[in-house]
């Protein structure tokens, strides 16, 4: 039963004029639909009755007016209209006809209609739902106790059975179709969406490098599935980076971060992962390298770095970065192995830069 009070505690947005495209479509492709059916029957009822019903044309004549009006009305206005069209229908049907007509089938599309509004509340669909099952109890009930005014042969009887139904089907075939297929492109984009915001909350924006929680969860992840593999982490600093604020400016600062940024992917291969770690500081990931297979590609890293040319606005400069590497123990926890990386990047810092500690 938990499903049936998530559905009554729903809130349904103020209805408007502005109706949801999809369900515009579905109360436009009804109507379509409807008017179709009831100008047939107006033709077949008039030929197997021997006398001709107005009803139906002004069933149709109410529809066109409803085609007309879902410009211009709200959801509601227009989908109680139809809905009344169509029960009235039902009513006149089942009196002139009796049960076996079929016709009585077409309060589910009525159902289905309010259901499918976003902007009912879903108390009134619950009450919507009861009206219908009552007014379909009394019908029947009805056509126990009185005869139809017209009597269908056999013939004709059967025929307005399959009629029916086949209209009846194609009419919920039709919004089946225009409902499901609303709800696949709205899950699809709301997909679509959520890949993308957990994009943006695992990537730098300045660099586009996955930031620090991305390589935490990467390394943890590799550790889950390989835990008795060797792996390496460094962690790398811009030396002297504030002078290059200070000197061209924050932009500058910028540009060289995304720069430095490219040239650690170029160079990544199959030897590393690497994020932004927080300002001028990033991590590189070196799954199944020891210790010296690491501290060999930070080198070439390193030494890449220094000899990388940099240009920013007729100012021509290099940078220079210090490394600190630390291999997995297979004792430590991954944070006592990234502080080691961290320490020893320190002690680079303070023996003179422009290496790398291992």
């Amino acid at each position: 039963m938990g499903f049936l009070l998530d559905f009554l505690r729903q809130k349904a947005p103020k209805s408007g004029k502005d109706m949801p495209a999809y369900y515009k479509k579905a109360l436009t492709v009804t109507a379509v639909l409807l008017i179709v059916y009831f100008l047939a029957s107006f033709m077949l009822l008039g030929l197997a009755a021997g006398s001709w019903a107005w009803v139906p044309l002004a069933a149709a004549a109410s529809m066109g007016l409803v085609l007309a009006g879902i410009r211009h009305a709200g959801p509601r206005l227009i989908g109680l209209i139809e809905s009344l069209v169509i029960e009235v229908w039902c009513v006149w049907c089942v009196h002139s006809f009796g049960w076996g007509a079929s016709a009585q089938q077409f309060l589910v599309v009525p159902l289905m209609l309010s259901f499918f509004n976003v902007s009912e509340e879903p108390g009134m669909k619950v009450w919507f739902w009861s009206s219908l099952v009552v007014l379909r109890l009394v019908l029947y009930a009805y056509s126990t106790s009185h005869a139809e005014i017209h009597v269908l042969s056999e013939q004709a009887r059967l025929f307005f059975q399959i009629f029916n139904t086949v209209s009846m089907f194609l009419v919920l075939g039709s919004l089946c179709v225009l409902f499901s297929s609303s709800i696949q492109d709205t899950e699809r984009q709301l997909r679509i969406d959520n890949q993308e915001l957990h994009r943006e909350a695992d990537t730098d924006p300045l660099t586009q490098l996955p930031n620090r929680r991305s390589m935490t969860n990467v390394i943890d992840s590799y550790l889950s599935r390989h835990s008795n593999e060797p792996f390496s982490v460094a962690i790398a600093d811009i030396d002297f980076f504030k002078s290059v604020n200070d000197t061209y400016g924050h932009n500058c600062g910028d540009y060289t971060l995304r720069t430095l940024a490219a040239k650690f992917r170029e160079m990544a291969g199959e030897h590393y992962e690497v994020c932004r770690w927080g300002g001028e500081e990033f991590c590189f990931f070196m799954p199944g390298l020891n210790l010296d297979e690491a501290g060999s590609v930070m080198h070439d890293v390193c030494t890449a770095v220094k000899m990388m040319p940099l240009s920013f606005e007729g100012a021509d400069f290099s940078i220079t970065i210090t490394i600190g590497v630390s291999e997995n123990d297979f004792r430590s926890p991954l944070q006592a192995i990234l502080e080691e990386a961290d320490r020893k990047l320190y002690m680079g810092k303070n023996n003179g830069r422009d290496q790398v500690v291992i």
